[in-house]
């Protein structure tokens, strides 16, 4: 099938790789190659960061198509990841503002990895659906010891039914996490409550505490709330722009956000986790309103199609210092 095997990259994403059926509210569909971890790697190849993707999809149509999609972005594609018996698929039905409720049709597990990455990506279903959830912790744990760890929780209720489990075993692997990123969404869900801003930032300091040296939340045009190494709470705005849907926008900021962490040298190995353990905001922020200057991109465009560092007004990445 295509999309090019993967070589040993700086960055690993483990994680779903599906194909979202997008129903419009006047009832037409269309096809776009999806899954949050997928997204986030085709985002952070976008923006030049050579990355390699841990997927579960099968040898069909669907398959094919993430196939070329990943080849086309520069991703890698992890040995074995192409196992499944079908390819997974996710139905998302927007309403008249674009938001999305999602159905799915999947199946998960990891396929063998062999490789070590400067640093590693996981979230969603993927990191937590079993019984590849389970290699998804291990490679987290083993990821912490040489590299650095980014999670990204992305609850998706129809596959998470037991609250209370997926509550402790979202906190288990934010625990082996450098950076986590939220929604508010999630953070509401794994709640049980509507969260105003003072009770999100709760969360996320709660969070920060168990480990993580930067824990994010996402508030869609609210823009993003974080508590940064130093300890100190920020919340950055929105951009206003036109929607066409929010298909993606999480994973584009979440690609971002890593992509400025990356550029930083704040991420991509144990030196680079000392560095942002010491890092104030005038290092951490730019990378944050990366994510934001992606989710905004994102969102004028329908489905899931994360922008370019030309897109972003990013030097090309031979000329960054």
């Amino acid at each position: 099938m295509p999309g090019r095997r993967g070589s040993p990259g700086a960055t690993l994403v483990i994680g779903e790789a599906l194909i979202d059926v997008v129903r419009a509210p006047d009832g037409t569909s269309t096809e776009h190659v999806g899954g949050s971890p997928l997204n986030v790697a085709v985002g952070l190849a976008r923006l030049g960061h050579p990355v390699s993707l841990a997927t579960h999809i099968g040898r069909d149509r669907h398959g094919a198509m993430i196939g070329e999609h990943l080849s086309e972005a520069g991703v890698g594609l992890v040995p074995h990841s192409d196992r499944a018996e079908d390819t997974p698929v996710a139905t998302a039905t927007l309403d008249e503002q674009g938001q999305a409720e999602y159905d799915f049709d999947v199946s998960w597990r990891v396929p063998e990895l062999s490789q070590r990455a400067g640093h590693l990506h996981t979230g969603s279903y993927g990191a937590l659906m079993r019984p590849g959830g389970l290699d998804v912790l291990a490679a987290m744990n083993g990821g912490r010891r040489t590299g650095t760890v980014s999670y990204d929780p992305n609850i998706r209720p129809a596959l998470v039914p037991d609250h209370d489990r997926a509550l402790a075993e979202v906190e288990r692997r934010v625990a082996l996490s450098d950076v986590v990123k939220a929604s508010d969404a999630d953070l509401e869900w794994l709640a049980g409550r509507p969260l105003d801003e003072d009770a999100l930032f709760g969360w996320l300091r709660t969070w920060q505490d168990l480990g993580p040296v930067l824990a994010v939340c996402t508030r869609g045009a609210h823009g993003a709330l974080a508590v940064l190494p130093s300890g100190r709470q920020l919340s950055l705005p929105g951009t206003s722009v036109d929607v066409a849907d929010t298909v993606g926008a999480g994973d584009s900021f979440m690609s971002g956000l890593l992509s400025g962490l990356l550029d930083a040298g704040l991420l991509g190995g144990p030196e680079a986790r000392a560095r942002l353990r010491r890092a104030r905001g005038r290092a951490v922020v730019p990378a944050l309103q990366r994510g934001l200057d992606a989710a905004a991109v994102t969102v004028t465009r329908v489905g899931a199609q994360p922008p370019t560092r030309a897109d972003l007004g990013l030097p090309p990445q031979s000329a960054k210092r």
